[in-house]
């Protein structure tokens, strides 16, 4: 992580789940990460994946309010299915992510960014979702259109059994056959 508001919210996101994957939403407290906030947002991992929240620098790079706008759309066309599936990887396996994005400027020019994906907790009856930071390097970059993923690369935890291999564990119960040869 190069930005200092994706290290510092890692760092905090990181104290509150403490042994477990992912903290739960509740735990997360915006007071704590006041100076953040302007960085934080929160995608729904519902169709379209829509903004929950998106603090007010976010809103400034992508030049309006984001609230239940997509997600995908900042992102240029060939980039969207690829942001997409690492979405759904973060929220699926409980996963942090951490990508390297450029953005065109007005003028034509390219700013670079620095995204931060990180899951929460699943919690019964209520669709998964995903926080995390949006921060360009440059202080005065104004609005960006046209996201690309120039580099990503997920926060992973080798120790810990993946939900996708439990929910297949969970399948095969019982007495197991397994056809060999005579």
């Amino acid at each position: 992580m190069k930005h200092p508001s994706s290290r510092e919210f890692f760092a905090y996101w990181d104290d509150k789940r403490g042994s477990a994957r992912a903290p739960d939403r509740s735990t997360i407290d915006p007071a704590a990460v006041r100076g953040l906030l302007g960085d934080i947002f929160v995608v729904a991992t519902e169709p379209g994946l829509p903004f929950r929240v998106a603090g007010t620098r976010v809103c400034a790079i992508a030049g309006r309010d984001l609230k239940d706008i997509s997600f995908t759309s900042l992102f240029a066309p060939q980039s969207r299915a690829e942001i997409e599936e690492i979405i759904a990887i973060v929220a699926d396996e409980t996963l942090g992510a951490i990508a390297g994005l450029t953005a065109a400027r007005e003028d034509g020019t390219k700013a670079h960014l620095e995204l931060l994906l990180l899951p929460f907790a699943a919690r019964p009856h209520t669709p998964l979702s995903v926080t995390g930071v949006l921060a360009p390097f440059d202080t005065e970059c104004g609005a960006l259109g046209d996201f690309a993923l120039t580099s990503w690369r997920y926060l992973h935890q080798p120790e810990k059994l993946l939900p996708r291999a439990i929910r297949k564990l969970q399948v095969a119960r019982g007495l197991m056959v397994y056809e060999g040869l005579r």
